[in-house]
């Protein structure tokens, strides 16, 4: 395979997400979308999996228990061991009466993700993020209803890509619903609807913090691998070419909420620090530990956000909004200052899983005939992650143009687990290199 998920197709800058707008008003006069009845009658709704990694079972699984219409018939990864736990671990759930991919069924290798598209009308992308753009572009092109996961990006033409594919689908009355989990949450979006009604008056700062021990370690060693390829993908998350670094594959979560609050309006440019201080081996690839970024916002707002990998460390993930009258604790669903306020919990598990819900609210859309597109706002919030990575890179202040013109492509040269070497990029020295 030598087709690059992050190929230059020339659209760029603040423009670019005008035009999506537009293409936004002109998918709502196309014919409305028929509600979803597929087989001569039938309610079978065909969902495949591209990703079959711990996140991708757990998204093929709510899935499945979104719609009792639902059935798994194919399911793709790079790998086939992954296959293997993946279908075990669906089979012994709830919903494994429904995973019906057979073994003819189950793809792997880069061009997995077209044959299970191919066949199905809803997929579930959960691969590496390096991949979400290529693979949200196959299925708009292929018309077929795509849960992407967050991020959807690594580098600036790879989030052109993706931003691309979500216009197309707009054009095509086709379901983009991404996975930053965090706006599915009942709780969450009650303090944010607060913070919206003006409770804590005027958005001064927003303060988001994401400092954990870190994710799992490597998990195999060069010597345990095939290739260099091999070795990298399973411990993709210490590749920036993979995740995106952790600035963009987990503490975007935070950076979401910012954009959130922000009404996903892009910040005028932002700059910070990062580094490695903790994770200094070389099995941690070529990623940053520990980052600290200033988003500036017009009108003097100000977004701080700090996240970091270290071991035996205190945890805080916390999101603050702070107001003229008040403060907003996002994760403790509460206001302090003028309006005073917090939510009220119905002791309603289930419907507090933000993990189901964005399923669940997807395929009740699609059965009444509604398409929810919210590419954009996915594609606002990794973009936040990207200039604040590059900035703590290189030591410069970076504006959201800067990305979105970048022609750094983090992809390989090629997909191959030949014996050629794959160089693993030098970790970045603020000041030395330009890598966006």
């Amino acid at each position: 395979m030598t087709e690059r998920p992050c190929a230059n197709d020339g659209t760029t800058r603040r423009g670019f997400l005008k035009e999506t707008t537009t293409a936004a008003a002109g998918a709502a006069a196309l014919a409305s979308w028929a509600p979803m009845v597929h087989a001569a009658g039938s309610d079978a709704i065909k969902v495949g999996l591209v990703g079959a990694g711990g996140r991708g079972t757990g998204a093929a699984e709510q899935a499945l228990t979104a719609d009792s219409g639902t059935k798994l018939v194919a399911i793709g990864d790079v790998f086939g061991d992954r296959l293997e736990e993946c279908v075990s671990a669906l089979k012994g759930s709830a919903v494994g009466p429904r995973v019906v991919a057979d073994k003819d069924h189950w793809y792997t290798g880069f061009d997995a993700y077209k044959q299970v598209i191919d066949q199905v009308d809803v997929v579930v992308l959960a691969t590496t993020p390096h991949f979400r753009p290529l693979h949200t572009a196959y299925a708009v092109e292929k018309g077929v209803h795509a849960f992407v996961e967050k991020p959807m990006a690594v580098d600036g033409p790879g989030l052109r890509k993706f931003l691309k594919a979500v216009q197309d689908a707009k054009a095509k009355n086709v379901a983009v619903v991404n996975g930053f989990c965090w706006r599915y949450h009942p709780p969450r979006r009650e303090t944010m609807k607060q913070v919206f009604d003006g409770k804590i008056g005027e958005i001064r700062s927003i303060e988001t913090t994401y400092n954990s021990q870190g994710v799992w370690e490597p998990r195999k060693t060069r010597e345990q691998c095939g290739s260099d390829m091999e070795y990298q993908l399973r411990n993709w998350y210490y590749y920036n070419w993979l995740s995106g670094d952790h600035i963009v594959e987990q503490a975007i979560h935070g950076l979401d909420t910012m954009g959130w609050a922000m009404g996903d309006k892009l910040p005028d440019r932002c700059y910070g620090v990062g580094g490695r201080q903790s994770r200094t081996d070389a099995k941690y690839g070529n990623i940053y530990d520990h980052f600290s970024i200033v988003y500036e916002y017009p009108n003097d707002v100000r977004g701080y956000h700090q996240c970091r990998h270290w071991v035996n460390t205190a945890n805080r993930v916390k999101d603050y909004i702070l107001g003229s009258d008040g403060t907003a604790d996002v994760f403790a669903n509460s206001l302090s200052g003028k309006n005073k306020w917090r939510y009220r919990d119905t002791g309603d598990s289930k419907k507090y899983d933000m993990y189901q819900v964005e399923h669940d609210e997807m395929y009740a859309a699609l059965r009444a005939g509604r398409i929810i597109n919210n590419g954009e706002q996915a594609a606002y919030s990794t973009l936040l992650g990207l200039m604040g990575r590059t900035a703590a890179y290189t030591g410069e202040i970076v504006t959201p143009e800067q990305i979105l013109d970048s022609k750094d492509d983090l992809s390989p040269a090629a997909y191959t687990f030949g014996p050629d070497p794959l160089p693993v990029a030098p970790i970045p020295i603020p000041g030395f290199g330009k890598t966006a």
